[in-house]
């Protein structure tokens, strides 16, 4: 075993053309000191991250996703990409806490063009926190295998969350504070639950039976879910033509399109 190692957490970073990623310029030429951990991808505004993109960085071990925007109310578009962005990273950090990765690897911060300094400081926090946490999957305490089933499971649910977000979930406040208070509110739990929970599960099968076809007791051990849940997704599933029972192997498999 090498002595003295300290972990370094590897951080992708998607910072707003306008106004983020011109102040991470700005702490590079006022060389302001912050830590290296962060490889940056410029984009024209916050709002144009996909959730994909963020569970896809943590399926390609990335240890914590980054988004730096205008501040509210600033966005140069004028349509509030910002605001939409906000409201987006609130839903996945509800499927990321679903699935078991803990939502403070996603990180949203405002950051002008002017605000060298706060960058340098907003890096340095985020990355001594993923310091804290440890790489990625082992603070989840889950093993490899099990874990990118899951993140993929919920990458492939973005367009049906995205869905959600627009037609149940979309609102405009002013603070970030609103929005806080909007998406920690029972009535969102209540709707997030009935929407959103069964989906991942479903997905979660649906990406296992791809691999090999499984039993009802097999598909329940792999993903820890309860038998009685497994059979009523499966029976939704092969009522919807998705998946379909051998009588003989008595196994379920997916269904090719």
């Amino acid at each position: 075993m090498v002595s003295g190692y300290e972990f370094e957490p590897k951080i992708l970073g998607f910072l707003c053309n306008w106004c983020c990623y011109a102040g991470a310029d700005l702490a590079g030429v006022s060389r302001y000191q912050y830590p290296t951990n962060m490889r940056v991808i410029r984009v024209m505004c916050s709002g144009r991250v996909d959730p994909a993109f963020i569970f896809q960085a943590f399926l390609g071990g990335i240890d914590g996703v980054f988004i730096g925007g205008c501040w509210l109310g600033e966005c140069h578009y004028g349509v509030g990409g910002n605001y939409h962005a906000l409201s987006l990273i609130h839903i996945v950090k509800k499927v990321m806490k679903l699935i078991g990765v803990n939502p403070e690897r996603l990180r949203l911060e405002w950051v002008s063009a002017s605000e060298g300094n706060r960058f340098a400081e907003v890096v340095t926090d985020f990355t001594k926190n993923l310091k804290k946490l440890g790489p990625l999957g082992t603070e989840e305490g889950m093993d490899d295998n099990g874990f990118k089933l899951k993140l993929e499971a919920a990458k492939n649910l973005v367009p049906y969350v995205k869905l959600i977000e627009r037609e149940k979930l979309r609102v405009h406040f002013d603070t970030e504070e609103e929005y806080a208070e909007f998406f920690s509110s029972t009535e969102v739990d209540r709707l997030f639950n009935e929407l959103i929970v069964d989906k991942l599960a479903i997905s979660r099968i649906m990406l296992l039976l791809r691999e090999n076809p499984l039993s009802t007791g097999e598909i329940s051990e792999t993903l820890g879910l309860n038998p009685s849940e497994v059979s009523r997704h499966l029976a939704a599933s092969a009522r919807q033509g998705i998946v379909r029972f051998d009588e003989r192997r008595k196994r379920f498999s997916t269904v090719l399109s």
